[in-house]
């Protein structure tokens, strides 16, 4: 890393995610670890949930607390996409583009050297370029997602109906298996091309790809080489691998005796064989597929720690239940967690032999730094294109579905489970996690995207900031 004398004053902004949250975070800690001061900039409630700050840090981290307005059809106290139904995301989207202004505010007082946000602000390069402060794009999706999204200098973008996402874009120069399946664009297509803010997130992509002065991407350029080339030949502008950004361990004292409950019963369980089951903060299948899931479990005869989300936030009415009897059946080998779990502690204890993901970018970042062959089941947003990615390098394995529906049967998640975890037709997948666990869990090899990242910063911030 080159020296400067001068220390960065760096304001990051992400979008109302927890799987946003969490990166930005994990990028706030190594870049404040160098002597940098970071503002976090969110709203008050979810900056309450983040986790605690290591007592090294907390000096050297504000968290900028900007009130979320009020949103007709937003329910009260939701500020992030945890605590609403699927349906309700278009009014948080709405609410979040009413930060406009006092983030505008902080920035014409505070003064930041450099700043860097998500996709979701797509008015913020304009406000950030119109004040003369350095300002770039932080991407918690790989560099493949960003891939389809149109660049400035494609005039026409003939993609209208759900089948044209299903295929890769025009600009694509090279033979690639990442698109989206039928079933999983459907899901997200008014989202893609429009819904109640008026905004469609690949308009908001777009709009923040082309308006920024840098993209910093959490990937590697030994992981999607060709992605990452592609996004600076087609933006032509600076395209910035930060690392896989592995998460560290969050040590909160009122999940010690969650965390000593949950190793009691993986301690007894036979190494390599439990199967651990989670979907993050926001896939919440349905009751349909909950079923499926349930009784394919209790097929594929494996022992399992379930972490299930029953409901999205406290307006969800559509409250998701294990069919009956699934829990006395399977007592014996298996455990339903309903509250919250430590994930990276599970994943990290030995007697996990696979994890079935909805495919979350930080989840399987966790589970890979933790050497864990994946089973894929997507729901929603980059999930798809993420399994695409994984499907591709043969670190997980999708559970067959329908095309054109998405469902999928008890007997193909049993058999997938069976496969992954302890079939010698999986052996792939095992050795594919041993092999992946060095690109994701290196922290020297982190710490040198870091420093390049950093650089940058230095090398481009603007001296004239009014």
């Amino acid at each position: 890393m080159a020296e400067y004398n001068s220390k960065l004053h760096i304001a990051l902004f992400p979008w109302l995610a927890f799987g946003h949250f969490i990166p930005y975070l994990e990028l706030a800690k190594l870049i404040a670890q160098k002597g940098h001061k970071i503002s976090f900039l969110s709203t008050p409630q979810n900056i309450h949930r983040l986790p605690k700050l290591p007592p090294n840090l907390s000096s050297s981290i504000t968290f900028i607390k900007l009130p979320l307005p009020s949103v007709d059809g937003l329910p009260e106290n939701a500020e992030a996409t945890a605590d609403v139904p699927l349906d309700k995301v278009q009014y948080l989207k709405k609410a979040f583009d009413g930060l406009k202004q006092p983030i505008t505010s902080f920035l014409q007082i505070s003064k930041p050297d450099w700043l860097i946000y998500d996709f979701a602000p797509y008015w913020l390069p304009t406000v950030a370029s119109n004040l003369c402060i350095s300002h770039g794009f932080f991407s918690i999706f790989l560099g493949a997602l960003l891939g389809i999204a149109k660049p400035k200098s494609v005039i026409n973008d003939d993609r209208v109906k759900p089948e044209d996402f299903t295929v890769p874009p025009q600009w694509i120069t090279f033979p690639t298996n990442v698109a989206f399946r039928h079933f999983e664009i459907v899901k997200i297509f008014e989202s893609v091309t429009g819904d109640a803010s008026e905004v469609s997130d690949m308009f908001r992509l777009e709009e923040v790809l082309n308006g920024c002065e840098m993209i910093s991407v959490r990937s590697c350029s030994d992981f999607e080489p060709e992605w990452l080339n592609l996004l600076q030949d087609i933006h032509r502008k600076p395209c910035i691998p930060v690392g896989m950004l592995p998460t560290t361990q969050y040590e909160n004292e009122d999940e010690t005796d969650t965390w000593r409950t949950i190793k009691e019963w993986l301690d007894k369980q036979k190494k390599g064989y439990v199967v651990y089951v989670a979907f993050g903060s926001e896939a919440k299948p349905s009751q349909v597929e909950i079923n499926e899931i349930a009784l394919g479990l209790e097929l594929s005869e494996l022992p399992f720690f379930w972490v299930l989300r029953k409901r999205r936030g406290l307006t969800d009415t559509e409250v998701v239940e294990l069919p009956d009897g699934f829990e006395e059946r399977t007592k014996d080998r298996g455990l339903v967690c309903t509250s919250w779990a430590p994930q990276l502690k599970i994943l990290a204890h030995d007697s996990v032999g696979g994890f079935l993901t909805h495919s979350g970018w930080s989840s399987v970042v966790e589970a890979s730094q933790n050497e864990r062959p994946l089973i894929l089941l997507t729901f929603l947003a980059d999930q798809g294109i993420n399994a695409r990615v994984l499907e591709g390098k043969k670190m997980g394995y999708p559970i067959p579905r329908n095309e054109l529906d998405g469902s999928f049967t008890r007997d193909s998640v049993a058999e997938s489970l069976r496969l992954v975890i302890v079939k010698e037709e999986g052996e792939v997948y095992r050795e594919k996690a041993k092999e992946m666990r060095i690109l994701f869990g290196d922290r020297s090899k982190q710490e040198r995207y870091l420093d390049k990242f950093l650089d940058f910063l230095h090398a481009h911030k603007r001296s004239n900031n009014l």
